[in-house]
């Protein structure tokens, strides 16, 4: 399957939000998955693989049941360099490697994991029978079964069989991998979907097969009864068809001309055909559209899309509970943005590949360029230190500066600016906020900060000033914070400081910051706190 080569940002998927800045960055592919999109793993840049989410059916490998809200590390699969992955909705896991192997673990109620038994893999197994000596470049799963696609066409599926989607002419679940025949004899295999529990395969002549569950005609077949072995779509005879995908229960196909068809279940309009009724044979939809290049669909939703040849994505079917009858033109930039945003669950219809541009945002260059003597045009100096900004910068985020600026002619604008009435950190961090929209300071410093947003007038840095000396008072630095508060007028800051000393009253009366507080104010905390009752033991 071909990766889209456009910006990724697994952002987008809400349970990445869990990871750091950080841990973002070291990803290089992701996939969530799970009955509500708990799950997640993802593979680093050095080819380390990381799982974290909820653990139903120990669904992470990690070899316990437990659920994790901050990665681990599945060390069986580090270094495997992992190309296809795909899972169930129990649910299990299949992943093939670069070198071919087949990976699986999780859910296995009906011998989903393919190694002939049906207790639950609590962590990665190769699954080996049939499979050792193939080479296998694709891995697709069903709600309860999973099909391995071998480099030179063999198809293998096991699992769960109620429907015949695994193709071996009985409805008995199949224990380990089973080499798919009949119809398929002789024939090439390129691409392979699942949908709940259907399965389907495109050979190298552009033809396609289906098999298994066909309660909605999503075998397009003409007619709704199931398949036990691999039946030819018919009705595609004289196209060539290049991807299948499958949703929940419907299946879009596309030709080497860029044309689209659907068919299948249509309650939530995810056929794309304007109406809501299923259809049993292959229909062709987006037909006034420019050639389609990509298709997208997952089995456990009922939601499509499609990329087209300059790049627009369109979506349809079921997005946050809305049906979406007919194609939908979106905003993004690829076919797995719908599926994080609009999916129920919001999981991944593939192996996510994320391209790390080395493009900057406008406010990454922004923080990159703070401080920065090649490309500045002013300097301050404070306490004999130079801070190089730039006065455009300067102007568009602050109107202290604005005024400041435009009161003198450029000509007149002097090279350095010198600051006597603030400390260094304190200057330094409120120009670096300028250019970041944030602070790193310690509470002591922000109390500085503070009184220079309030004489600046910058009521958001004002904000965040109060934010860091309220969560990093202690009793060591409290009657300093309290001295600071009063110092600089901030009322409001003075009570949060005056009630944090009381109510921790014995042990912030042993710290020197108390002795040394200067007098008039020492008077005024005892006269204050007796008042409230603090002095009475």
């Amino acid at each position: 399957m071909t990766h889209s080569s456009i910006m990724v940002d697994v952002g987008k998927w809400p349970i990445f939000t869990l990871l750091s800045p950080q841990e973002i960055a070291s990803i290089r592919k992701a996939c969530v998955f799970g009955t509500s999109a708990n799950e997640a793993i993802y593979i680093t840049h050095n080819d380390e693989v990381f799982v974290f989410g909820l653990n139903c059916s120990n669904c992470l490998g990690t070899g316990d049941n437990q659920s994790t809200i901050v990665p681990k590390k599945l060390e069986a699969l580090c270094g495997k360099k992992i190309s296809s992955l795909s899972y169930g909705s129990g649910p299990h896991v299949v992943l093939c490697t670069e070198d071919g192997e087949v990976y699986a673990w999780g859910h296995n109620g009906y011998s989903q994991l393919g190694n002939g038994t049906t207790n639950q893999g609590i962590t990665p197994v190769q699954v080996c029978t049939n499979l050792l000596i193939k080479k296998v470049v694709e891995v697709a799963c069903g709600s309860h079964h999973s099909m391995a696609l071998s480099f030179d066409g063999d198809l293998y599926a096991w699992g769960y069989n109620n429907c015949g989607q695994v193709g071996s002419g009985s409805t008995a679940n199949q224990p380990t991998p089973r080499r798919v025949s009949n119809c398929l004899q002789g024939k090439m295999v390129v691409g392979i979907a699942c949908g709940q529990t259907s399965s389907m395969a495109v050979v190298n002549n552009g033809e396609v097969y289906g098999w298994g569950y066909n309660g909605n005609g999503q075998l397009g077949l003409g007619n709704n009864g199931n398949q036990l072995t691999p039946c030819r779509v018919a009705a595609l005879h004289g196209v060539c068809i290049l991807q299948i995908a499958c949703g929940y229960a419907h299946t879009l196909a596309l030709t080497d001309e860029g044309l689209l068809y659907a068919w299948g279940a249509n309650t939530y309009g995810q056929l794309g055909t304007g109406n809501k009724s299923n259809q049993l044979s292959p229909v062709q939809i987006m037909m006034e559209k420019e050639r389609v290049v990509e298709i997208a669909a997952c089995h456990s939703a009922h939601t499509s899309a499609a990329k087209t040849q300059s790049g627009q994505v369109y979506m349809w079917g079921q997005c946050r509970g809305q049906s979406v009858i007919f194609p939908h033109l979106t905003h993004f930039a690829c076919t797995d943005d719908v599926f994080a945003c609009f999916a129920t669950p919001a999981v991944m219809w593939r192996l996510l590949s994320v391209e790390h541009e080395d493009f900057l945002t406008v406010a990454e260059s922004l923080k990159k360029e703070f401080d920065s003597p090649e490309t500045s045009d002013l300097k301050f100096r404070v306490d004999g230190k130079y801070i190089h900004v730039h006065k455009a910068v300067l102007k568009i985020r602050c109107e202290h500066f604005r005024t400041m600026f435009q009161s003198y002619w450029n000509e007149d604008m002097k090279e350095v600016i010198e600051i006597d009435q603030f400390s260094y950190p304190v200057y330094r961090a409120f120009l670096e906020y300028l250019y970041t929209d944030s602070v790193d300071l310690p509470p002591e410093d922000a109390i500085g900060l503070l009184d220079l947003a309030t004489s600046y007038c910058e009521n958001r840095l004002k904000k965040l000033c109060q934010h860091i000396i309220k969560r990093g008072i202690t009793v060591e630095n409290a009657f300093s914070l309290l001295s600071a508060a009063v110092r600089y007028d901030a009322e409001d800051l003075e009570e949060f400081c005056f009630k944090f000393c009381v109510n921790h009253l014995t042990e912030v009366t042993q710290t020197t910051a108390f002795w040394q507080m200067d007098g008039p104010l020492l008077k005024e905390f005892i006269a204050k706190a007796s008042k409230c009752g603090a002095f009475k033991n």
